[in-house]
């Protein structure tokens, strides 16, 4: 019995997947694919791993020493798993990719969150002109206080949007880490693994102190409520302003930190970026795009309306996690159908 035959009935005697597999051994699917249609064989830290993982030793896996049971022909398990494994072909990644990958998500981790900071800020300056004006701080008519302000907002969005474009630009060749079955070169996975655990401390911090920012961020616009009630108008304005500042930086911190670890999970093919999440990721990018377009039309709409920027940011946060929830029953309606 060949080496590809014996890894078949190995795995079908554990009950795995050719996915699950896969990740024991650290390799796409379509690999283990190749290796049980005697398309390719194993090399040998790859032996030993399967050794490992089936509990039997190399002469096993490499003499002629297993034999299928005689209700499962070898020749009917060959079948079956060959029209199984109608996948595309993974892409190889070299060590010089790897690295400019990670080069490029450290980059625009930088890049992109702080366009969503700016996207955050942009009506702070209404808000304070707007409050110092009816304060009568300011020797500017409503008018002109409200004009300055949007200028600055559309100003700022606009240079959010800018960057947001930009980096899908700059990001266009490295998509295929997101949505294609990928295989690394010698060295790739080890490398990656030991920058993620340098970056692991950073990204613990980044992450707590950036939801405790979010979390704390309305916390002196209720002492300020509590302190000067009705009589410092000003007062409670720039309280808003503040709470938007907090929670900028906070996003910031948020936004930065888990795109630059997302980018370990896609190279390591882990977490939200294996295989088989891949496959479902892709069959999810109409669904994100009608979604998050849904929302950003929402927030402007409704804080164009109601000139509540003050408020309207929560509409983030609530999209981000109701969002699951439709992905969720996307994923309940698409197994049905």
């Amino acid at each position: 019995m060949i080496l590809a035959d014996k890894i078949i009935e190995l795995r079908k005697k554990n009950g795995w997947s050719q996915e699950e597999l896969a990740e024991m051994l650290g390799v796409s699917r379509q690999s283990v694919s190749k290796w049980e249609g005697a398309q390719s064989v194993p090399d040998m830290n790859r032996i030993l791993k399967l050794s490992e993982v089936f509990g039997v030793s190399t002469d096993e896996l490499l003499k002629d020493d297993l034999e299928l049971p005689a209700e499962r022909p070898v020749e009917t398990v060959i079948l079956e798993t060959r029209r199984a494994t109608d996948i595309p072909e993974a892409r190889n990644v070299s060590m010089e990719e790897a690295v400019s990958f990670l080069d490029f998500r450290n980059n625009h981790a930088n890049r992109v969150s702080i366009g969503v900071m700016v996207c955050i800020l942009s009506p702070v300056l209404l808000i304070l002109l707007g409050g110092a004006q009816e304060a009568g701080m300011i020797a500017l008519s409503e008018n002109q206080a409200g004009g300055i302000g949007l200028v600055v907002l559309l100003l700022m969005v606009t240079a959010a949007v800018a960057v947001f474009v930009l980096e899908g630009i700059r990001g266009s060749g490295f998509e295929y880490f997101e949505k294609e079955v990928i295989e690394t070169a010698y060295g790739v996975d080890g490398m990656a693994r030991e920058r993620r655990e340098r970056f692991r401390g950073t990204y613990t911090w980044q992450m707590v102190a950036g939801i405790a920012l979010c979390v704390v961020s309305a916390i002196p616009l209720f002492v300020t409520m509590i302190a000067a009630g009705d009589n410092e108008e000003f007062v409670y304005i720039a309280s808003l302003a503040l709470l938007l500042v907090l929670v900028a930086i906070g996003v910031f911190m948020i936004v930065r930190c888990s795109i630059v670890w997302d980018g370990f999970h896609m190279l390591l093919q882990e977490g939200e970026f294996t295989p088989a999440r891949k496959e479902e990721n892709r069959k999810n990018e109409l669904l994100e795009t009608v979604y998050w377009c849904s929302v950003i039309a929402i927030y402007l709409a409704y804080s164009f309306i109601t000139g509540r920027w003050d408020r309207s940011w929560i509409v983030w946060p609530v999209a981000g996690v109701f969002f699951g929830a439709v992905k969720a029953v996307a994923g309940i309606v698409r197994k049905r159908g």
